[in-house]
């Protein structure tokens, strides 16, 4: 046989190629696997097939399709820059070397369950779907710029890299669903810039880059949603300024990345929930800036990363609820500054030791707890006394109606604050507490007006100061005349009809003094009570 005769194996594709029909060279349960040892009998040059797809005629009325199973194909089919008229499939077949349709333009290929030592697709054009479902792959499949206007298909394919990126679909477009549950990728998965205008489905999906990014979406948009429970990874994903239409699932995900980030999704934006209940992270899980118009559900996650290091950073994120809802205890550090959330859903055992509080915002909290059980976490913020801390907290009790324990969280604010003051200042702190509680025990000012009228009256009952005027002064009343010291805006005219001598003008100087202090924080409270209400 001349070279360019085409072989027994040969002629059968062409004779399928011009009905459109399959072209069947398996053998029972054979796997594609072994094709290295398939012989003559199924062996297909890739060069006849170039010169068949780009010249080949067909019969009459038959629309041509090159459809193979269980074929090894020998050589370099190289079809770049070329314009494939029909449908092209290889089932359950064995390349030798590299499948090239760079900037191609095809109708669909299907390479569904065959074995290749790569793919190199960048920019081709595809009208229909891309089938590469169960597939195997020793070597990169690069698709940077391509446009599928179908699907992309790679349920249960396996994707290795020695060297480069596993899979690139960098600035891509998908018009369709990009489905890839069970996928199997050793090596960079990489989509930045990417447009998938259907939904990404990842579901059940392992990806492994241990100590580097195995999956990078920088740029990524989603038009529908992001569906990966159950994602195994081993190395960080990367969808920094990702933007997501929909949910973003990553129920009982399993996330690693120890001592570095197992999620990098600063500035992400998904336009419904993001959802990662029962999740597993050992790394960092970041997505400070990101904007989740839903909720952000953590719910019976576990989270954890390196002694001193950010487990949670939600810096500047923004959600309409953040839910730890039997979490387990986070390991590492935890930064909420400047988050805003319309309700935070968390335990005080759900926190770490350290957690970086400075301008969270917050409209409530559940569960409704005791303050004493949420004080302690304000305290041992990291980034010291934060007052607004104090301020959310009363607020949140505020808005469900609690003022006791809004008055019990101002309370903690003062004394908090007291303790970062100079000893002179903590002193006069001391002081106020003691008396009134800083105002947030009116009660407590009450009784001490009561005890200071009750000495007053006693020890002036004992010793009447002698009047200013006898002729005119009123009767001198003990009780009265201690009310009139200590009421600073009421009038009775004893106060100003005696002339107290020695320590019993000092008794009253004082008398006057704590009436002022003392008053106001009455007032005070019941001011903030009516105000609350």
């Amino acid at each position: 046989m001349r070279r360019d005769e085409p072989s027994p194996a040969e002629e059968r594709v062409r004779e399928a190629y011009t009905r459109g029909e399959v072209a069947d060279f398996r053998d029972g349960a054979d796997d594609s696997a072994d094709g290295t040892s398939w012989g003559p009998e199924r062996t297909v040059r890739a060069g006849f097939l170039r010169r068949l797809l780009l010249t080949g005629e067909t019969d009459d009325g038959v629309i041509p399709a090159l459809r193979m199973s269980g074929a090894r194909i020998s050589g370099a089919l190289d079809l770049a820059g070329a314009d494939v008229p029909c449908p092209v499939r290889f089932h359950a077949c064995h390349f030798d070397q590299v499948l090239v349709v760079e900037a191609a333009r095809t109708r669909q290929l299907d390479l569904t369950a065959s074995v290749l030592p790569g793919l190199r697709g960048a920019r081709v054009r595809m009208a229909g779907a891309l089938h590469l479902t169960a597939s195997r792959f020793s070597g990169p499949v690069r698709l940077a710029g391509a446009r599928v206007a179908g699907p992309v298909l790679a349920e249960e394919a396996h994707l290795e890299a020695a060297e480069g990126p596993a899979l690139r679909l960098d600035t891509a477009h998908i018009e369709n669903d990009l489905w890839a549950p069970g996928l199997r990728a050793t090596g960079l998965v990489t989509m930045e810039g990417a447009r998938v205008d259907g939904t990404l489905n990842l579901r059940d999906a392992a990806l492994a880059r241990p100590g580097e990014t195995c999956l990078s979406g920088t740029g990524l948009t989603v038009g529908s949603g992001v569906v990966a429970p159950r994602l195994v990874t081993d190395g960080e994903i990367r969808l920094s300024g990702a933007r997501v239409t929909g949910s973003l699932d990553l129920t009982g995900a399993r996330l690693v990345r120890r001592g570095g980030k197992a999620v990098r999704a600063d500035n992400l934006t998904v336009g419904a929930d993001l959802r990662a209940t029962r999740a597993r992270a050992e790394g960092c899980v970041d997505l400070r800036g990101a904007t989740i118009t839903g909720q952000l559900d953590l719910a019976h996650a576990e989270l954890s990363n390196d002694k001193g290091v950010l487990a949670l950073r939600l810096s500047s994120c923004t959600a309409a609820e953040l839910s730890l809802r039997e979490a387990e205890p986070i390991r590492g550090l935890v930064s909420l500054q400047n988050a805003r959330f319309d309700l935070l859903v968390a335990t005080p055992g759900v926190w770490p030791e350290v957690v970086k509080l400075d301008g969270l915002r917050y409209a409530a909290l559940a569960p409704h707890l005791p303050a004493r059980e949420r004080l302690p976490l304000l305290k041992r913020a990291e980034d010291g006394f934060v007052p607004e801390s104090y301020t959310q907290l009363a607020a949140a009790y505020s808005g469900v109606g609690d003022d006791v324990a809004a008055r019990e969280v101002g309370l903690a604010r003062q004394r908090h604050h007291r303790s970062t003051q100079p000893r002179y200042a903590r002193a006069w702190g001391y002081l106020q507490d003691a008396a009134v509680g800083y105002g947030y025990r009116p009660l407590r000012a009450a009784a001490w007006l009561a005890l200071l009228l009750a000495v007053g009256t006693l020890v002036f009952g004992l010793h009447h100061p002698p009047a200013l005027d006898a002729g005119k002064a009123p009767v001198f009343n003990p009780f009265v005349y201690t009310l009139d010291l200590l009421l600073p805006i009421v009038d009775f005219g004893q106060a100003k009809a005696v002339n107290p001598h020695g320590g019993y003008q000092w008794l009253s100087y004082g008398l006057i003094a704590a009436g002022w202090l003392l008053a106001t924080t009455v007032v005070a409270g019941i001011t903030r009570t009516i105000n609350r209400r």
